[in-house]
């Protein structure tokens, strides 16, 4: 889970490199483009890293700013943002434009999509206020989706949402909160698992991003039009319908009441028919899918944060715990066949009286 490229709000810092051979390989290929893309390369300074060991590097040029990709090959695969971000073109989407590629040291020289990301700009205390924002953001999701093709990006199958799901019992319940995951804890899990999993691939595949929200969409400047820009989708495939638009309303570091969700998901839905996407004729059912794929990307990412936290030594993620226990637990609440799965969380998180479980350490 990335960060996108921030904002000249903070003072400019050069890069520090973790060792002179790579330091000296950067200077040489950015000196290499200089001259092509009239780069002022005194003005290289760092612009943010993210949640994986890519980090963003800022650079003014002639014609403007651009953005440098320093992601250290035996660490990161570039290999799938460079076909995604051709996809996003061929799609209509706004997204950074690959101008340089060096795949051997893992530099990146990338068109700077601006400085305000849509999580900049929002007004917390107005969602009505935001709606033209959303409404972008559709736009550009319901352009990424008609593009779809299967056979081009890797599938979101069985397989890839069981791996996802276990990142919450092997990191966030057995490592975060100390508990044994065995016996009714494990029979519990295994049941919701297999129910998440059911309903999510009855829906239709499409084109999925898999961080489609307000930290990861860029607003347009002034006088640009009204296209979103999109950055972090490099790990992109090809599954259900429902995910995108559940991780832009069911956001992982912002909440929203329930109506204003209600209204862009509606507005989605029919935008999203109007283009011919299967998100079917009944948007009562559309958004009970909307639920179970934001369920399953909920746990994902509370195993995820606990993963940063502990293994990565990021704690600052796991801030935002309580949010996905709440969006959880109103998931759960909702349907009868996951009250289990309700009261396994409730009881590990304190909210009532454990009785009935082995939880090991909590």
């Amino acid at each position: 889970m990335s960060t996108a490229f921030p904002p000249e709000t903070t003072p400019a810092t050069a890069p520090i490199w973790p060792d002179a051979q790579r330091a000296a390989d950067f200077s040489v290929w950015l000196a290499g483009l200089a001259p092509a893309h009239g780069l002022v390369i005194d003005s290289l300074r760092t612009a943010s890293a993210d949640a994986s060991f890519r980090r963003y590097l800022r650079v003014d040029g002639t014609q403007g700013s651009y953005i440098i990709m320093d992601a250290p090959p035996d660490k990161e695969d570039c290999q799938p943002f460079v076909k995604v971000a051709q996809l996003l073109h061929q799609s209509q989407v706004h997204a950074p434009e690959v101008l340089a590629w060096d795949a051997a040291h893992g530099f990146m020289l990338l068109t700077d999509l601006g400085a305000q990301t849509m999580m900049q700009v929002i007004k917390r205390d107005d969602p009505q206020a935001n709606q033209g924002l959303y409404l972008q953001a559709v736009d550009a999701l319901i352009a990424w989706q008609s593009a779809s093709k299967p056979g081009v990006l890797p599938p979101y199958d069985e397989a890839l949402l069981r791996r996802e799901l276990e990142l919450f019992p092997d990191w966030y319940l057995a490592r975060h909160r100390g508990v044994a995951v065995e016996g009714e804890v494990r029979r519990t899990l295994d049941q919701a698992f297999a129910q998440i999993m059911a309903h999510n691939l009855a829906w239709p595949s499409v084109y999925v991003h898999r961080d489609f929200m307000p930290r990861n969409l860029m607003v347009a400047p002034a006088g640009a039009g009204q296209r979103m820009g999109v950055l972090d989708f490099q790990d992109a495939v090809y599954g259900p319908i429902t995910y995108d638009i559940a991780s832009l309303m069911r956001d992982a570091f912002l909440s929203w009441e329930e109506d204003f969700c209600l209204d862009i998901t509606i507005r989605y839905w029919e935008k999203a028919r109007k283009a011919g996407l299967a998100v079917g004729d009944d948007f009562g059912e559309f958004y009970r899918g909307v639920e179970w794929m934001g369920l399953q990307r909920h746990l994902k990412v509370a195993g995820i944060f606990a993963r940063l936290t502990l293994r990565d030594g990021k704690p600052q993620y796991l801030a935002d715990t309580p949010r996905f226990i709440s969006y959880i637990r109103a998931t759960c609440a909702r349907y009868r066949e996951l009250k289990p799965l309700l009261r396994l969380i409730e009881r590990i998180e304190g909210l009532v009286v454990a009785d009935g479980y082995a939880f090991g350490r909590i």
